[in-house]
């Protein structure tokens, strides 16, 4: 939060500066609204993409906290004010919102906007957004808007970088999917390649098997060991490869709630004790999401496979701007010295790369018969 007005070059350089940083659409929004109600010393400040449906495809707030922007309920509309400004394409300077006749009232929960400056943001001839800001706090003459011309202008210069930055993340973001999809399409062909052999294997071992079952038991549980071992090399490409794509859900539910669903899924499918404990995490950057999620599943993973844990521990709580996650169990634990001699890492070499790929650490703790804490923390935007 702002405790007062930032002026000046320094303060104009820090918000440009801070909307060029992200390439995260979702990040670059919320950027964009917080360094102009910064900037401009505003209560409120908000941001919405309009979609071609009448509505927002995404709307972003500051100044109002989780609890009163769920209590409002869903996203407006493109009417009144917003609708001015994404249909005229020109700036919106009210002493109060509430008297012009193009105000159209707003949810009960929603908090009460009164001098109002707003704009589009363009890029070229196209109109992808709506800035706005209410509410500035100073002292205010009896009908005059807090707002001035040169805070019009001011944001007039934020709007035209905002602009820029988000079409670059925008070119990011659909860089990035035609990536996923390329991913996609040589994952498909790696899993038919790998994937089908083995199973090619897995049967032509089965039916040796089942022309050895009656008259060479000892050689028919042989290759039956073989079956099970193929079926478990199949089921572990499968799964390596799999885990290398970026879950839906993330994006749909975020990370808290993306780590408690497959936590509880653990839960119910083993017979040791999974459990998760979230506490007051913002939301991060994408990367960082990804990193700690699959971090999260790596030391899942070990922990439930490969050290006889009874009850494996899972936390995530705020450090900061940024989070860190905890993963321990009370399993048989092991030396990390050893197993790095030994060449068998079990994914803490590619856990580690994940963390310090966004900016984070990860520490290992573990000894023989004393289980293992897996700790990664991340930076937050």
């Amino acid at each position: 939060m702002s405790h007062g007005p930032r002026s000046g070059l320094a303060a104009v350089s820090s918000a440009l500066l801070a909307m060029s940083r992200h390439l995260e659409v979702r990040d670059v929004l919320k950027t964009i609204v917080v360094s102009a109600r910064e900037l401009l010393d505003a209560q409120y400040a908000a941001l919405g993409v309009p979609d071609d449906h009448g509505g927002f495809a995404q709307f972003v707030v500051d100044g109002v906290s989780e609890e009163q922007w769920k209590a409002i309920g869903p996203l407006p509309r493109q009417h009144g004010i917003l609708a001015a400004m994404l249909r005229e394409a020109a700036p919106q300077r009210l002493a109060d919102v509430r008297r012009d006749p193009r105000f159209e009232g707003w949810p009960s929960a929603h908090p009460e906007l009164a001098d109002f400056l707003g704009l589009p943001i363009r890029a070229g001839d196209e109109v992808i957004g709506a800035l706005f800001l209410a509410n500035k706090r100073c002292p205010k003459p009896e009908g005059a808007c807090g707002f001035t011309q040169d805070d019009e202008e001011l944001l007039g210069i934020l709007a035209q970088h905002a602009a820029i930055a988000l079409t670059n993340a925008r070119l990011y973001e659909r860089s990035r999917e035609l990536t996923i999809a390329e991913e996609r399409s040589r994952l498909a062909h790696e899993l038919h390649d790998a994937v089908s052999q083995k199973l090619f294997s897995l049967r032509l071992t089965a039916q040796a098997a089942a022309r050895l079952v009656d008259r060479d038991p000892s050689r028919a549980k042989g290759e039956l060991q073989q079956v099970a071992a193929l079926a478990a090399e199949a089921a572990d490409e499968l799964r390596a490869a799999v885990v290398e794509l970026r879950p839906a859900a993330l994006d749909e539910d975020g990370l808290v709630a993306t780590l408690r669903t497959q936590i509880q899924v653990l839960d119910r499918a083993h017979t040791a004790r999974v459990t998760f404990t979230g506490h007051g995490v913002r939301a991060l950057p994408a990367a960082q999401e990804e990193a700690v999620l699959r971090v999260a599943q790596e030391a899942l993973h070990n922990a439930l496979r490969h050290s006889g844990a009874d009850h494996v521990d899972v936390t995530l709580e705020r450090r900061g701007s940024g989070a860190v996650l905890r993963v321990t169990d009370d399993g048989s634990g092991f030396d990390p010295r050893i197993v790095r001699r030994a060449g068998r890492h079990l994914g803490l070499v590619s856990m580690r790369d994940r963390a310090s790929g966004v900016g984070g650490r990860m520490t290992v703790e573990s000894a023989p018969g004393k289980g293992t804490t897996i700790e990664m923390e991340v930076p937050g935007g």
